[in-house]
C-alpha cells in the first residue's frame, strides 16, 4: 500500500469552508480500494467539530519564525468514524480561532502570512522526526510552499526524496506575499530563490506549479482554462503542462444518500416523485411558502464567482413580470451581496426565500425539495452541489465553465441539465423560460429525474486517476 499524506487547512467535518473541505474529507475513503492509505493533517481550529473530539497526543516541538517562537504539537483524533487517520497541528496564539480564514470583521487575518507558513514549515519538521509517508498531496496555496522547501531548504534535505502533489481548488487564490516573509522560510540558496516569484512577489500557488512532482486541478475543463487566463499566470500552465493533469471531484455516496439521510423530512423509498413532493411540502411549511409553484435552489458562497449578483438582477427583473417560479436562497458571504439579497426577499416576499447563513442541514433539505438548483458561476473549478442535486433528483442549472462544463451536459443532447454559455442576467432569465417549459411536460421532468438519481458520481472513479499519479510519482 502506498501510504500519502494530504496537508490541508480544511477538512469535512473538522473544518470547512468550501469544496476543499468536502474533497479532503471525503477522497481519503475511497483511496484504499485503489492500494492507498491516506492520511489528513490540518490546524487545530476552535470549531465546535474539533472541540467536542478526543485527541491522542504524537509529538511536539519548536518552531522559530523570523524570532517569534511556537510551540507546535501534533495530535491525532481517537475516534475512528472518519475511516482515516485525521491529524491537527496546534499551534496556539495562530490557528486557535473559530473561523478558518476570516477574522470577525469579514477579513482576512492580518496574519496569514504566518499562519500558512507556520504550519508548512512545522508539517515538514514532524516528517524529519517521524515519516510513514511515501507522498505528500498539497491542497491550495496554503500549502504550496511545501513543494519548495522540500527540495530547495537545507534543513529538509532527509526527507528530499518526498515527491508532492500540488492540487488546485480554486486557482483565484494564489497566496501572494511580499518579499518581507522571506525571513519566515528557511535558509535556502539565494539563487533559487526566483522559484519563489511570480510577477515580483512570493506566489504559493505558482511556486507550487514550478515545483511539484504534478498538478491536478478537479476538472479537465478548468485545467485548460488556466493556460488561457487574462493574465500571466497562463503562461506557467502552458509551460508545466507535460505534468499537469484536470481531475473531476466526486461525492461522497454514503454522506449524499436521499434512501438514509437523516437530514431531510423525507427518505427517498421508491417513488421520486414522492420523495420531491413531501420534501417540497417540508420546507414550504417550515419557510411559509408555496408548495405548488417551482422552486428553484440556490446554495453557496454569496461571491461574485458564483454569479449571486447576476441572480439577484435576473430574479428582479422575471419576478416583475411573473411569479411561478420561488427562488430560495441559500448561503452567506460578501457583506453588500447579503444585503441585496435581504432587500430582494423584502420587494418579493412571496417569491424568494433567503436563510442568510451556513447550515449543512438546511442545504440537505434544499436539495431533496428543490426542482431544480441553479449554479450561475464565472467560473467554477468543479462544482459539487450539480453532483448533490442529481443525487436527490433535482435537475441543475448551470453555465458551462470548468467541472459545469464536464459533469452537466444540457437536455438539448440528451443530457442531465438545463445549461447556458454566458455569465449574464439575459442568459439566467433564458434559462428560466427554459425551466417553465420543461416543467409544463411532467412525463418530461419524471424521465430526467429517473435519470439523474441513475448517474454514479461518487469518488470510487477520481480516486482510481489519484491512485495512478501516486504510482508514476514513485516510479
Amino acid at each position: 500500500m502506498i501510504h500519502v499524506l494530504h496537508i490541508s487547512t480544511e477538512c469535512y467535518p473538522a473544518a470547512k469552508a468550501g469544496g476543499m473541505g468536502d474533497v479532503v474529507g471525503a477522497l481519503p475513503h475511497y483511496l484504499p480500494k485503489s492500494g492507498v492509505l491516506a492520511s489528513v493533517i490540518i490546524p487545530k481550529y476552535k470549531t465546535k467539530w474539533i472541540a467536542v473530539q478526543e485527541w491522542t497526543f504524537v509529538q511536539s516541538f519548536s518552531l522559530d519564525l523570523a524570532g517569534n517562537r511556537y510551540t507546535c504539537t501534533i495530535e491525532q483524533l481517537e475516534s475512528e468514524t472518519l475511516n482515516f487517520p485525521l491529524y491537527v497541528m496546534d499551534i496556539k496564539g495562530l490557528f486557535d480561532r473559530s473561523s478558518i480564514y476570516l477574522d470577525t470583521d469579514g477579513e482576512a487575518f492580518h496574519d496569514e502570512a504566518e499562519r500558512y507558513i507556520a504550519f508548512q514549515r512545522s508539517v515538514l519538521d514532524w516528517l524529519l522526526l517521524e515519516n510513514p509517508f511515501d507522498v505528500l498531496h498539497c491542497h491550495d496555496h496554503m500549502t504550496g510552499l511545501i513543494t519548495f522547501m522540500i527540495k530547495y531548504c537545507d534543513v529538509y534535505q532527509p526527507i528530499k526524496h518526498l515527491p508532492t502533489i500540488f492540487t488546485i481548488h480554486n486557482g483565484q487564490y494564489r497566496g501572494i506575499m511580499n518579499w518581507s516573509v522571506k525571513s519566515m522560510l528557511p535558509s535556502f540558496d539565494e539563487k533559487d530563490a526566483g522559484i519563489l516569484d511570480w510577477d515580483g512577489h512570493i506566489n504559493g500557488m505558482a511556486t507550487a506549479v514550478k515545483c511539484a512532482h504534478y498538478v491536478t486541478t478537479v476538472s479537465p475543463t478548468y485545467m485548460e482554462e488556466m493556460k488561457y487566463l487574462p493574465d500571466s499566470i497562463s503562461l506557467l500552465f502552458q509551460s508545466e503542462a507535460n505534468k499537469s493533469i484536470g481531475i473531476l471531484n466526486g461525492i461522497d455516496d454514503v454522506q449524499w444518500n436521499p434512501k438514509k439521510d437523516a437530514m431531510i423530512d423525507y427518505q427517498l423509498k421508491t417513488s421520486i416523485n414522492r420523495f420531491k413532493s413531501e420534501n417540497k411540502r417540508a420546507l414550504a411549511q417550515r419557510y411559509a411558502f408555496d408548495a405548488n409553484r417551482i422552486v428553484i435552489g440556490f446554495i453557496g458562497r454569496f461571491a461574485t464567482q458564483k454569479g449571486v449578483d447576476l441572480l439577484v438582477e435576473a430574479y428582479s427583473a422575471y419576478l416583475e413580470a411573473k411569479n411561478a417560479i420561488h427562488f430560495f436562497i441559500l448561503g452567506s458571504g460578501d457583506k453588500n451581496l447579503e444585503h441585496d439579497i435581504r432587500r430582494l426577499q423584502e420587494k418579493y416576499r412571496h417569491n424568494v426565500t433567503a436563510v442568510i447563513a451556513y447550515s449543512e442541514k438546511t442545504a440537505h433539505q434544499v436539495y431533496a425539495a428543490s426542482d431544480y438548483l441553479i449554479m450561475p458561476s464565472r467560473f467554477e473549478p468543479c462544482g459539487l452541489n450539480q453532483f448533490y442535486s442529481m443525487k436527490y433528483a433535482t435537475i441543475p442549472i448551470v453555465r458551462k465553465t470548468g467541472g459545469l462544463k464536464d459533469s452537466v451536459p444540457d437536455i438539448g443532447d440528451d443530457g442531465l441539465g438545463i445549461t447556458f454559455e454566458q455569465a449574464s442576467k439575459e442568459d439566467i432569465l433564458y434559462s428560466l423560460q427554459r425551466v417553465e417549459a420543461l416543467h409544463s411536460n411532467k412525463s418530461n421532468v419524471n424521465s430526467l429525474r429517473e435519470k439523474l438519481v441513475k448517474q454514479n458520481n461518487s469518488w470510487t472513479k477520481s480516486a482510481k486517476a489519484y491512485s495512478l499519479i501516486y504510482q508514476n510519482v514513485l516510479g
